[in-house]
């Protein structure tokens, strides 16, 4: 039996369940197919950083209307997302300092609230870190981190009382065309019939499109990150930080903890099915020297365990958003480690795309998956 559906979105990550969530809202019935189970691919393994900060504009506005989501979260979308407020540090290196001045007045624009600190308030924000190689820093004293699984959960959830269907362990075989139009889909648990097909597979999202007849430049890559046990001398809650002097990110985490993350060379793998479990070798090591280098204090902490994740990645680190190859077949993916933070507002800009046309909240265009092809 052929199950009908408005619109099949493949992917149970955060992104198709914001997608089903927004437009199930619009009045849509949406199948979700997940080949494992929700939230089980980069989602469930997102270090979850709710931050405004990018230096494309249209990022920051994706990540800044999605704010109002993570921060009013049982309001605008029902169920939790445990979003918590640490305040939010980005330290880089004084070459970069006016690059750092136009990007403050670009945020400040867009309504962000955010600043422009010396090394001495973010000594006041965080005492351990060592502040001694940087002259200014962004502070949005808003931000922190949230949940992945639990956003995603609850996105779920509300989508299904918008008549979404979720189902988990169906691993899509083909994308069926008719006349250069999607007509549906083939998967391992039956057929369904759809003239809408959204590709958010994320690590996946190259052999899905392949299936369409085209062809998304989205390698995958491991992003790693170890959970420290803090020091008494850390406080248990302080700023999240993204340190690119030192490569580095680093939040607190319930029960005394610190995650930690590297953002220099991660590993690319050419094929999402060739993924090994497990830490890069050396990652820990290298992972603890550099923020012993920005929180010298965190030598005396000490290794309480190791995650490794993967994620969809484009060649210019930007979402992949939109309409390409046969009509009705959108990509919504190649966020390149980047995207639970922009998920609400991706979902609300793509039902927008799809049902009307044109994405009204934000403008996508720079997304667009057909800018490779020139």
């Amino acid at each position: 039996m052929t199950n009908t559906a408005d619109a099949i979105i493949i992917g149970g990550g955060i992104h198709g369940a914001s997608l089903a969530f927004h437009l199930g809202e619009r009045g849509m019935k949406t199948i979700v197919l997940e080949k494992n189970s929700l939230a089980s691919g980069a989602t469930g393994r997102s270090s979850g950083l709710i931050r405004i900060n990018y230096d494309h504009e249209a990022e920051s506005q994706l990540a800044w209307k999605s704010f109002s989501y993570f921060s009013n979260w049982e309001e605008r979308v029902g169920g939790k997302c445990d979003f918590t407020r640490t305040g939010f540090i980005k330290i880089t290196h004084p070459d970069y300092d006016n690059a750092l001045r136009k990007n403050i007045t670009m945020h400040q624009n867009l309504g962000v609230p955010t600043l422009l600190i010396d090394p001495s308030k973010v000594k006041d924000l965080a005492p351990f870190l060592n502040v001694d190689d940087f002259n200014l820093a962004i502070y949005e004293p808003e931000s922190g981190y949230a949940d992945p699984n639990a956003a995603t959960s609850s996105l779920m959830d509300s989508a299904k009382k918008h008549g979404a269907q979720l189902i988990q362990g169906a691993t899509v075989t083909d994308i069926q065309l008719a006349s250069g139009k999607v007509s549906g889909v083939r998967s391992s648990v039956g057929d369904f019939s759809t003239p809408i097909v959204v590709n958010a597979a994320g690590a996946w999202a190259q052999p899905v499109a392949e299936m369409a007849g085209v062809k998304l430049p989205v390698d995958t890559w491991q992003h790693d990150v170890i959970f420290i046990r803090q020091p008494k001398s850390i406080p248990k809650n302080y700023p999240t930080i993204i340190d690119n002097i030192n490569q580095i990110y680093f939040r607190p985490e319930e029960g005394g903890l610190t995650l930690l993350g590297l953002e220099d060379k991660n590993t690319t793998v050419e094929s999402p099915h060739n993924y090994i479990e497990g830490t890069k070798p050396g990652f820990v090591q290298r992972a603890i020297e550099q923020i012993c280098k920005r929180a010298p204090a965190m030598e005396a902490g000490s290794l309480h365990s190791e995650q490794d994740g993967y994620d969809g990645n484009s060649p210019d680190r930007r979402a992949i958003l939109g309409q390409i190859g046969p009509e009705g077949f959108y990509a919504q993916c190649g966020f390149s480690g980047s995207g639970f933070k922009t998920a609400p507002a991706v979902g609300l800009c793509m039902a927008e795309l799809i049902i009307d046309g044109e994405a009204k909240t934000v403008d996508i265009s720079s997304f667009d998956p057909n800018r490779f092809l020139h």
